[in-house]
């Protein structure tokens, strides 16, 4: 008789209940109905669906160790205290501010769907806190940085098949030119290809929010140049970006693809898929674009979200006010030939106006000496 091999032995020995979430049958139900409707009601993205179950699991886990089996009505008579030890706890293993914000974000979702059920308020997390946290400046890249990046002619890697280098010039383009997330890139169809004689393209962002951006001409030409050498018979329905076997072009390609980018250009380390967005956006300003319409071109729901790129242009703001109020605007240089007239009649009547005000005080001052002697 043969003996199991060591991957048998390990799927016996896996606890199949330690694959599911801690708590009783009810609890697990209602992180189920919870997880379904941010998907299908609030339709927020998997990614941020992936993270508030991750972090509740955790900590249902932590839970679980201290308290046994987490339960609805363990969840509802939480105490403040609770939810702070679990936080220092997180902390303590070196989770940083902007994680235990999601983390309390997830968990308060999850407590408004059991109080939607009708279980009860978790009223710990109305008294605790979110941590805060320092709000990171995006980090775009220069105007000439961000040109070489989409520069057709740039090719860090040669060895690699054209239409792979054609695709990946023409997503980064779209990155650049469009100021897509990755996401909303890879996610056209080959039915919406932006090829040339097209100006603008739908795409879906965040929360599956449809918007239309323009295309640049240079654009449609490096989409236009990669369909032309894509090997693969593309489905209008299906992905217009594909990998070289035919499927779904992964996001972490596009990132090789960059940061191979950023070693031939010797950009630094800030200089990522997500920075060319960045770079739209502060360009876009830094050429007096309107904050109002960069926010719709980006997609942003709050307008304060797009406002933090004035802080990244705050020279072209100073300029600007420089330029506009009548108390900060800069005098000219003074040439050598001497004052302009201008100057000179204002050096008389500050001349004057200091010559009277030195008679008037002249003269009180004598007023008060004959009053004192009177």
């Amino acid at each position: 008789m043969r003996a199991a091999s060591p991957v048998q032995a390990v799927d016996r020995a896996v606890d199949p209940d330690a694959l599911l979430p801690p708590g009783d049958a009810a609890l697990r139900a209602a992180m189920l109905g919870w997880r379904e409707a941010l998907a299908r009601e609030r339709r927020l993205a998997a990614n941020t669906v992936e993270a508030y179950e991750r972090d509740l699991r955790q900590f249902l886990t932590y839970r679980a160790a201290r308290s046994g089996t987490p339960t609805i009505a363990g969840l509802i008579a939480l105490k403040p205290r609770d939810l702070r030890a679990f936080m220092a706890a997180r902390r303590a293993e070196g989770v940083g501010g902007r994680s235990l914000m999601r983390m309390l974000a997830g968990l308060r979702s999850f407590a408004r769907f059991l109080e939607r059920e009708g279980h009860g308020s978790v009223a710990a997390l109305g008294a605790v806190r979110s941590p805060k946290v320092e709000r990171r400046l995006p980090r775009p890249l220069p105007v000439a940085a961000a040109l070489a990046m989409t520069a057709p002619e740039t090719r860090p890697d040669d060895t690699r098949d054209p239409w792979v280098l054609a695709r990946d010039a023409a997503v980064i383009a779209l990155l650049y030119g469009s100021g897509l997330r990755i996401s909303e890139a890879l996610g056209l169809t080959a039915r919406d290809a932006p090829v040339p004689g097209i100006d603008e393209v739908r795409v879906t962002g965040k929360g599956g929010k449809v918007r239309a951006v323009p295309v640049l001409p240079a654009v449609a030409e490096a989409v236009a140049a990669y369909l032309s050498l894509c090997p693969h018979p593309l489905d209008p329905q299906g992905p217009l970006f594909v990998g070289v076997k035919g499927g779904p072009l992964s996001p972490r390609v596009v990132q090789y693809a960059v940061a191979a980018l950023r070693g031939a250009l010797g950009l630094p380390e800030s200089a990522t898929p997500h920075a060319l967005r960045h770079s739209f956006a502060t360009h876009l300003l830094a050429r007096q674009g309107e904050l109002r319409a960069i926010q719709e071109l980006l997609g942003h729901a709050s307008l304060s979200t797009t406002q933090i790129y004035t802080k990244v242009d705050a020279a072209r703001l100073m300029s600007a006010f420089e330029d506009a109020h009548p108390r900060a605007r800069r005098l000219p240089p003074r040439s050598e030939a001497g004052p302009s007239p201008a100057e000179t009649v204002d050096a008389e009547q500050g001349s004057n106006a200091r010559t009277g005000y030195a008679v008037r005080q002249g003269a009180r001052k004598e007023h008060g000496a004959e009053r004192r002697n009177a």
